[in-house]
Protein backbone atom coordinates (compact mmCIF):
# COMPACT_ATOMS: atom_id res chain seq x y z
CA UNK A 1 0.00 0.00 0.00
CA UNK A 2 1.46 3.65 -0.95
CA UNK A 3 1.68 5.80 1.98
CA UNK A 4 1.54 9.43 1.07
CA UNK A 5 0.03 10.30 4.81
CA UNK A 6 -0.74 8.47 7.52
CA UNK A 7 -3.14 8.67 10.38
CA UNK A 8 -3.41 6.20 12.78
CA UNK A 9 -5.77 5.28 15.71
CA UNK A 10 -5.62 3.30 18.49
CA UNK A 11 -8.78 1.10 20.03
CA UNK A 12 -8.42 0.29 23.50
CA UNK A 13 -10.62 -3.02 24.28
CA UNK A 14 -11.23 -5.54 27.06
CA UNK A 15 -8.92 -7.70 25.20
CA UNK A 16 -5.90 -5.33 24.26
CA UNK A 17 -5.36 -2.75 22.55
CA UNK A 18 -5.76 -2.50 18.19
CA UNK A 19 -3.21 0.19 16.28
CA UNK A 20 -4.65 0.73 12.81
CA UNK A 21 -2.79 2.74 9.72
CA UNK A 22 -5.57 4.46 7.89
CA UNK A 23 -5.47 5.13 4.31
CA UNK A 24 -6.28 8.86 4.60
CA UNK A 25 -5.37 9.78 0.78
CA UNK A 26 -6.75 6.94 -0.43
CA UNK A 27 -10.12 6.97 1.00
CA UNK A 28 -10.62 10.03 2.67
CA UNK A 29 -14.05 9.89 3.19
CA UNK A 30 -13.80 6.50 5.46
CA UNK A 31 -10.88 8.29 7.12
CA UNK A 32 -12.76 11.03 7.96
CA UNK A 33 -15.89 9.63 9.26
CA UNK A 34 -14.05 7.10 11.43
CA UNK A 35 -11.72 9.77 12.86
CA UNK A 36 -14.80 12.30 13.65
CA UNK A 37 -16.66 9.51 15.12
CA UNK A 38 -13.70 8.32 17.37
CA UNK A 39 -12.71 11.52 18.76
CA UNK A 40 -16.70 12.49 19.10
CA UNK A 41 -16.47 9.13 21.68
CA UNK A 42 -19.00 7.63 19.14
CA UNK A 43 -17.27 3.84 19.41
CA UNK A 44 -16.98 3.87 23.09
CA UNK A 45 -18.55 1.44 24.94
CA UNK A 46 -19.46 0.12 21.45
CA UNK A 47 -18.86 -4.23 21.66
CA UNK A 48 -17.89 -6.34 18.67
CA UNK A 49 -21.65 -7.64 17.98
CA UNK A 50 -21.11 -10.04 15.31
CA UNK A 51 -17.83 -12.56 15.26
CA UNK A 52 -17.02 -15.01 12.84
CA UNK A 53 -13.85 -17.22 13.70
CA UNK A 54 -11.51 -16.96 11.17
CA UNK A 55 -13.61 -14.51 8.91
CA UNK A 56 -14.48 -10.81 10.89
CA UNK A 57 -15.01 -9.37 13.82
CA UNK A 58 -17.44 -6.20 13.36
CA UNK A 59 -18.08 -3.13 15.58
CA UNK A 60 -19.49 0.28 15.07
CA UNK A 61 -22.88 0.35 16.01
CA UNK A 62 -23.91 2.20 19.43
CA UNK A 63 -27.09 0.29 19.84
CA UNK A 64 -24.64 -2.55 20.25
CA UNK A 65 -27.08 -4.94 17.87
CA UNK A 66 -25.59 -4.76 14.78
CA UNK A 67 -28.49 -2.97 12.75
CA UNK A 68 -27.74 0.81 14.15
CA UNK A 69 -24.83 3.60 13.79
CA UNK A 70 -24.53 6.49 11.27
CA UNK A 71 -21.76 8.21 9.52
CA UNK A 72 -20.60 11.94 10.77
CA UNK A 73 -22.27 13.21 7.56
CA UNK A 74 -25.84 12.80 9.28
CA UNK A 75 -24.83 15.95 11.01
CA UNK A 76 -23.66 17.33 8.11
CA UNK A 77 -25.95 17.53 5.33
CA UNK A 78 -29.44 15.71 7.20
CA UNK A 79 -30.91 12.76 6.67
CA UNK A 80 -29.38 12.54 3.13
CA UNK A 81 -25.94 11.93 4.73
CA UNK A 82 -26.82 9.12 6.94
CA UNK A 83 -24.58 7.23 4.35
CA UNK A 84 -21.65 7.88 2.21
CA UNK A 85 -20.54 6.26 -1.05
CA UNK A 86 -18.25 3.78 -1.40
CA UNK A 87 -14.44 4.66 -1.85
CA UNK A 88 -13.05 1.32 -3.47
CA UNK A 89 -9.57 1.03 -5.38
CA UNK A 90 -8.60 -2.15 -6.89
CA UNK A 91 -4.85 -1.88 -5.39
CA UNK A 92 -6.64 -2.28 -1.77
CA UNK A 93 -7.70 -5.73 -0.91
CA UNK A 94 -8.65 -7.94 1.93
CA UNK A 95 -5.02 -9.94 1.86
CA UNK A 96 -3.81 -9.24 5.13
CA UNK A 97 -4.97 -9.94 8.95
CA UNK A 98 -5.98 -7.16 10.54
CA UNK A 99 -7.69 -5.77 7.64
CA UNK A 100 -10.12 -2.54 7.88
CA UNK A 101 -13.34 -1.77 6.38
CA UNK A 102 -16.36 -0.19 6.37
CA UNK A 103 -19.72 -2.50 6.94
CA UNK A 104 -22.16 -1.69 4.13
CA UNK A 105 -26.01 -3.15 3.28
CA UNK A 106 -24.60 -2.85 -0.34
CA UNK A 107 -23.20 0.17 -2.39
CA UNK A 108 -22.55 3.59 -1.48
CA UNK A 109 -24.30 2.74 2.44
CA UNK A 110 -21.22 2.80 4.48
CA UNK A 111 -22.47 4.15 8.20
CA UNK A 112 -20.70 3.70 11.26
CA UNK A 113 -20.11 -0.25 11.58
CA UNK A 114 -17.16 -1.45 10.47
CA UNK A 115 -14.88 -5.21 10.42
CA UNK A 116 -11.57 -5.97 11.36
CA UNK A 117 -10.36 -9.39 9.35
CA UNK A 118 -9.72 -12.69 11.21
CA UNK A 119 -7.71 -14.01 8.60
CA UNK A 120 -5.83 -12.97 5.38
CA UNK A 121 -6.82 -13.64 1.90
CA UNK A 122 -10.91 -12.91 1.88
CA UNK A 123 -10.78 -12.20 -1.43
CA UNK A 124 -14.49 -12.74 -1.91
CA UNK A 125 -15.42 -9.34 0.21
CA UNK A 126 -12.84 -7.35 -2.55
CA UNK A 127 -14.10 -4.94 -4.45
CA UNK A 128 -17.88 -4.78 -2.08
CA UNK A 129 -16.55 -2.92 1.05
CA UNK A 130 -14.48 0.22 1.37
CA UNK A 131 -10.96 -0.57 2.81
CA UNK A 132 -9.95 1.88 4.89
CA UNK A 133 -7.19 0.98 7.13
CA UNK A 134 -4.83 -1.69 8.57
CA UNK A 135 -3.64 -3.05 11.56
CA UNK A 136 -0.16 -2.06 12.77
CA UNK A 137 -0.08 -3.43 15.67
CA UNK A 138 -2.38 -6.26 17.93
CA UNK A 139 -2.08 -9.41 16.31
CA UNK A 140 -2.05 -11.15 19.10
CA UNK A 141 -5.49 -9.34 20.22
CA UNK A 142 -7.04 -9.98 17.32
CA UNK A 143 -6.15 -13.88 18.00
CA UNK A 144 -7.85 -13.70 21.29
CA UNK A 145 -10.79 -12.24 19.91
CA UNK A 146 -10.42 -15.08 17.16
CA UNK A 147 -10.59 -17.62 19.90
CA UNK A 148 -13.70 -16.26 21.69
CA UNK A 149 -16.93 -18.39 21.83
CA UNK A 150 -20.17 -16.76 19.92
CA UNK A 151 -23.77 -18.06 19.76
CA UNK A 152 -25.63 -19.67 16.51
CA UNK A 153 -25.89 -15.90 15.67
CA UNK A 154 -21.97 -14.96 15.86
CA UNK A 155 -22.21 -13.22 18.76
CA UNK A 156 -19.88 -13.40 21.72
CA UNK A 157 -20.92 -15.28 24.60
CA UNK A 158 -18.50 -12.65 26.78
CA UNK A 159 -18.77 -9.03 25.20
CA UNK A 160 -15.62 -7.66 23.43
CA UNK A 161 -15.69 -4.18 23.84
CA UNK A 162 -14.19 -1.16 22.79
CA UNK A 163 -13.52 0.96 25.77
CA UNK A 164 -11.97 4.16 24.03
CA UNK A 165 -10.58 5.15 20.72
CA UNK A 166 -7.47 7.38 20.60
CA UNK A 167 -6.70 9.08 17.53
CA UNK A 168 -2.86 9.51 16.86
CA UNK A 169 -2.22 12.39 15.16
Amino acid sequence: VNRESTMSVMLETSLGDLVFDLLVDKCPNASRNFLKLSRMKYYNNCIFHTLEKDFIAQSGDPTNTGKGGQSIYTQIEGAKGVYFKDEIHDDIKHTKVGTLAMVNKGPDTNGSQFYVTLRANIDFLDGKYTIFGELAEGEDVLERMNEAYCDKNNRPYRNIRIKHVHVLD
